[in-house]
């Protein structure tokens, strides 16, 4: 899957990974994907816990070969 929209967060602590996605997200259509690259270890449970209180849906949480996170979201 090819995200509409990639930002690199790499090197923020919480809470900026999700302030971040959450101001990218408002910028997007309903549906679209945003794929999320984070280096904070607390970043796949804090963009779970967003993505459960917000309704966007988490599509993807992995990490990298490189030690960064991978997040996929798509904006409700």
């Amino acid at each position: 899957m090819t995200p509409d929209r990639l930002i690199d967060l790499s090197g923020l602590n919480c809470p900026l990974p999700i302030l971040r996605a959450k101001k990218a997200l408002a910028e997007m259509a309903s549906g679209t994907v945003l794929e999320v690259i984070a280096t904070d270890p607390g970043a796949p449970k804090d963009f779970e816990a967003f993505c459960r209180q917000t309704g966007n849906a988490l599509l993807e949480s992995a990490s990298t070969a490189d030690g960064k996170f991978r997040m996929v979201l798509r904006r409700k």
